[in-house]
């Protein structure tokens, strides 16, 4: 799945930056060997620019879920950092994360 999403880099940038986000990053199967292309979801770790007010809308998570989605034709699980609160799944995440974009 990396080398899927790799070919969708500026496409990607690009949405980072109409978005807002300060930082993307794949997590989940599709940053390790187990993703299933026929089953699996891509999982994206996102980091919102709080200090801008549009970055703060639900219109703007959900528009980044929905490109993202439209993007690379599957279904997409975006996790924002800031409500990952669980230190065993914020390990698991620390682990496995693929960076896409930082700001």
């Amino acid at each position: 799945m990396i080398d899927e999403i790799a070919l969708h880099r500026e496409e990607l940038r690009d949405l980072c930056r109409r978005y807002h986000v300060l930082r993307l990053d794949l997590i989940g199967s599709a940053a390790r060997d187990d993703f299933d292309p026929e089953r699996s979801d891509v999982d994206f770790l996102v980091e919102f620019d709080r200090a801008h007010p549009e970055a703060m809308k639900f219109q703007t998570y959900l528009g980044l879920k929905e490109s993202l989605e439209k993007l690379l034709g599957r279904s997409v699980d975006l996790v924002e950092e800031s409500a990952v609160v669980n230190p065993y799944l914020k390990a698991e995440f620390e682990r496995s994360r693929v960076g896409l974009f930082e700001a």
